[in-house]
């Protein structure tokens, strides 16, 4: 892979990396990064670091491409399965089996070859991957972050669906930027910050949004409370273990409960429901509202978003936290069934 210029520039110029950061209006640590290769500017960025050391940006950045021996699977691709999507996280290239998810789906970047290698034709340019962010939560709206993220930064949210502890597994292997966790309640408030300083270390948690968890069964159904929910002979749809629907689920029953069949999503249990698999299950407000199901609350939990320390500065998560500050995206928010945006925005220090 191809470096940047921007060292061999500033150091032609005889200025600091200090002096750099003031003249582009970026901040050292950025511009430390960028030089190391370990953070992709902004266009903006880009286009005021060139203006600073006199040069253009094709000339300081070039048209970078990985070769196959950069890619690593992020998981391994079902001999179904031939298109990928490209991002790059801290410095590595990784390659995601496309899919067709419920909650964003960008058109893919590459494609297999018949023996399901990498497809040397089929490379990304490190400008595309770079300008990815990538994701793994489980919030049935985060089709809507995406589409203002790209609306207003120009780079691109890949979003994975995964459960809390899926989705922190995954950023703890490097293979995500961020990880959406949803395990804090008001009878255990702390309990997204210390399964996110016991699996990550040193990181933030930026809030989403506090919402709604509770019980959706059909619209027909005469529950009125979980107490009753419990007392009938419900076909319940389960969650997998590690979700905060199956953390509620369990509490809820005061037991681990074995269920038959597993819902992978919020959508997934409204989805059961409604296609009359099952009478009952736990999701969040918004994806028992899209399917007009009847709908219990039971608690209301923070949806944060984990972010490592180090890739803080990154433009593409700078970006993110812009959007979800602005009063655009916490307007939208907050119209959603079950969203609570009093705390959207705020960020807190884990050590």
């Amino acid at each position: 892979m191809a470096a940047n210029r921007v060292k061999e520039f500033r150091v032609k110029a005889a200025i600091t990396q200090a002096e750099l950061a003031v003249r582009a209006g970026i901040s050292r640590t950025a511009v430390t990064a960028i030089e190391g290769e370990r953070l992709v500017p902004s266009v903006a960025a880009a286009l005021a670091l060139a203006k600073s050391l006199g040069t253009s940006v094709e000339i300081l950045f070039g048209q970078q491409e990985v070769s196959k021996q950069d890619l690593k699977w992020a998981w391994e691709p079902t001999q179904f399965i031939r298109h990928f999507w490209q991002a790059e996280v801290g410095g590595q290239q990784w390659l995601y089996p496309a899919s067709t998810a419920p909650m964003v789906t960008p058109l893919p970047d590459g494609l297999l070859d018949k023996t399901s290698a990498i497809d040397s034709t089929q490379r990304v340019a490190c400008d595309t991957s770079r300008q990815t962010l990538v994701l793994a939560c489980c919030d049935p709206a985060a089709g809507y972050l995406a589409s203002e993220y790209e609306r207003v930064t120009g780079y691109r949210l890949l979003v994975l669906h995964r459960s809390s502890r899926q989705a922190l597994e995954m950023l703890s292997e490097g293979k995500v930027h961020l990880a959406g966790l949803h395990l804090a309640t008001d009878n255990d408030p702390e309990r997204n910050a210390q399964l996110a300083r016991s699996t990550v270390g040193n990181c933030h948690l930026f809030r989403i949004a506090e919402w709604q968890e509770g019980i959706a069964s059909p619209s027909s159904s005469r529950l009125r409370s979980a107490r009753g929910a419990v007392k009938s002979k419900l076909r319940w749809v389960g969650r997998e273990a590690g979700s905060g629907a199956r953390k509620c689920l369990d509490e809820l029953f005061g037991r681990p409960v074995t269920h038959r069949h597993l819902a992978k999503h919020h959508r997934g249990v409204a989805e059961a429901i409604t296609s009359g698999w099952a009478d009952a299950g736990i999701c969040v407000q918004l994806a028992s509202a899209e399917a007009g199901l009847n709908f219990i609350p039971i608690q209301e939990e923070a949806f944060d978003l984990c972010i490592p320390t180090d890739f803080l500065d990154d433009p593409r998560v700078q970006g993110l936290l812009a959007v979800v500050r602005s009063h655009t995206y916490r307007t939208t928010l907050s119209g959603l069934p079950g969203y609570n945006t009093t705390t959207t925005g705020d960020l807190r220090e884990l050590n």
